[in-house]
């Protein structure tokens, strides 16, 4: 009991450590589009309670300021601090390759800026998160080729001294990073598919747990890159595994392309992901965190619970029919991304950032977010429930509608005041000395528990 313990003090002074200033910068940039999505978002907002004001905007309508919204928050928001966890994975927060990722760090968010005037301007391919068109599709992913080649001489550099697995694994994650930034100018030509696919019917279950299970599997091997393993959790590891290698299999059985959400076997099979709701944070227990990370891994975990099981409520016959289409879906959508993804998010910088990530726990600016969230998803959803039975009450002003708009808009100023102070925190993570992190391997883990 004596050595496990102290091999536990060890291990937490090593979670407990200096943030690099790779990691902050990647934070402080993620953070700033976070900041500038949540203004457009603010103005969206208020041009849906007042479509007048599109008229002073020219060009620059509702149409096109929604397409910034959602792909600042895709490609700035939620893709930057997985760069951040990039550079610790490849090491390229040290040595000689630490002082490229800033420049790396510039060089994609100057690609959401030409983005952005691209979008603002009419041009895009049509699709949705793929609206790269012009200079834009060039110039994004030759920023995610700069960062891959920061990644891959960052291997180069510690290749002798990694382990062969070590190795093996960062050379899969290599050549599966190289063929992003090809499929995403790739995919983003107009000629390669339609942005409408006239030989499906729409989402199905089959879909819908396939993704499902995607980012199962992301959750599943997240903390493999950023902490170790609890002696006595494994068979919480193992037992998820098997129930993620079960529902994938479930899935490939599914029928696909048009087929009715009113199938049982839809419904039914989406209904497995309920599972999760235990095993999920009995996993995650079974990990080893920063003592800072505690109140966003209960806030992630708790989104996801909500999420599946609204997801599958929202998804049954009879429900789904009523809420289609509606404002009751973008409120869901809202939970995805402003709830479960940042929570997940912000617990994932928090670990890296070490004892400098205890900036994200004040508590006004967690609960302002999290219930403004919470309550944009409840107005949302009281929306939806009054347009499925009036189509039109979301279109035609009234008083019941200006109300719910107007209270979204409330949601949305705390989100934006909660965000600008993380941006605040970030920016004074950046000002102070830091070091790169402790780097702990099997063997110093090894070598650690005999000398305790």
């Amino acid at each position: 009991m004596e050595r496990f313990m102290k091999l536990n003090m060890l291990d937490e002074g090593a979670l407990q450590r200096p943030a690099p200033q790779a990691v902050a910068g990647a934070a402080w940039h993620s953070l700033f589009w976070l900041v500038v999505g949540n203004a457009i978002g603010l103005m969206i907002a208020l041009l849906l309670l007042v479509p007048s004001l599109n008229v002073f905007l020219g060009e620059w309508t509702y149409g096109r300021w929604i397409m910034v919204h959602m792909n600042l928050a895709l490609y700035g928001w939620c893709s930057l601090p997985m760069v951040g966890f990039l550079f610790i994975a490849y090491g390229a927060d040290r040595g000689v390759a630490a002082q490229w990722t800033r420049p790396a760090v510039w060089a994609w968010s100057s690609a959401l800026v030409l983005g952005s005037f691209s979008w603002l301007s009419g041009h895009s391919s049509g699709k949705l998160f793929l609206d790269w068109s012009g200079m834009a599709r060039v110039y994004f992913p030759l920023a995610m080729l700069a960062l891959w080649a920061l990644l891959a001489v960052s291997v180069r550099r510690t290749w002798k001294s990694d382990a062969r697995a070590v190795r093996a694994v960062r050379v899969a994650g290599l050549l599966l990073l190289l063929a992003v930034p090809v499929l995403i100018f790739v995919a983003s030509s107009p000629g390669i598919y339609p942005a409408f696919n006239p030989d499906t019917g729409g989402p199905t279950g089959a879909s819908q747990l396939e993704s499902s299970l995607v980012i199962v599997a992301i959750l599943l091997m997240l903390p493999y890159g950023l902490t170790r393993r609890k002696a006595h959790g494994s068979w919480v590891v193992r037992a998820s595994w098997i129930i993620l290698a079960a529902e994938a299999a479930l899935c490939a059985t599914l029928s696909r392309a048009d087929i009715s959400h009113h199938n049982r076997a839809q419904y039914m099979s989406l209904g497995s992901l309920l599972l999760w709701l235990p095993f999920m944070p009995a996993y995650y227990a079974a990990f080893v965190w920063h003592p800072a990370t505690r109140r966003w891994c209960n806030a992630f975990l708790g989104w996801w619970a909500a999420l599946v099981l609204s997801g599958w409520v929202l998804f049954l016959p009879g429900v789904l029919d009523h809420f289609k289409f509606t404002d009751a879906l973008v409120g869901h959508s809202l939970a995805a991304v402003a709830g479960f993804v940042t929570a997940l998010l912000v617990f994932a910088m928090v670990q890296m950032l070490g004892d400098e990530g205890w900036g994200f726990n004040q508590s006004w600016s967690f609960y302002a977010w999290n219930v403004g969230v919470l309550a944009y998803v409840v107005i949302m959803s009281l929306a939806g429930w009054f347009e499925g039975s009036n189509p039109a009450f979301t279109i035609v002003s009234g008083n019941a509608r200006n109300l719910l708009y107007i209270l979204r808009l409330l949601t949305g100023l705390a989100m934006f005041a909660s965000s600008l102070d993380w941006m605040r925190n970030a920016a004074q993570m950046r000002r102070r000395p830091q070091s790169s992190p402790m780097q702990l391997d099997s063997s110093s883990l090894l070598t650690l528990e005999k000398t305790a």
